[in-house]
């Protein structure tokens, strides 16, 4: 099942090209940009002068091509990683990705030991 599953989804993801407007596309990096003149608003949900630059800079680098990996890439190398609103999914910060999902299954295993034993003695 799981492998019928696997290749239906590769098979109506492959040949699908970003169907989002250039406007769509801006809004979906700016809100993973954190706003620099901001706490910890995001680009796109700001109307700070800095965060209309961020935006501007974005869609000119949609314009000429870019994907949006490479936009975030490009700031992130530029103003630091700090001004990602989304961890990096390697390194240390794939820990923010990994820690939840081994404590939820660690979570579950403790409570369906803790059901066999009560279920044992009652």
């Amino acid at each position: 099942m799981a492998v019928v599953v696997a290749v239906a989804f590769a098979v109506g993801t492959l040949g699908q090209s970003d169907q989002r407007t250039t406007e769509e596309r801006m809004q979906d990096v700016a809100a993973t940009i954190r706003c620099p003149a901001c706490g910890g608003q995001s680009a796109a949900g700001s109307d700070t002068a800095a965060a209309q630059a961020v935006r501007r800079e974005i869609t000119e680098r949609i314009e000429t091509g870019e994907t949006d990996d490479q936009i975030r890439d490009y700031f992130a190398s530029t103003f630091g990683e700090e001004l990602l609103l989304t961890p990096p999914r390697s390194g240390v910060g794939a820990l923010v990705w990994i820690v939840p999902v081994v404590a939820m299954v660690v979570g579950s295993a403790g409570l369906v030991l803790a059901f066999r034993r009560w279920k044992r003695w009652g």
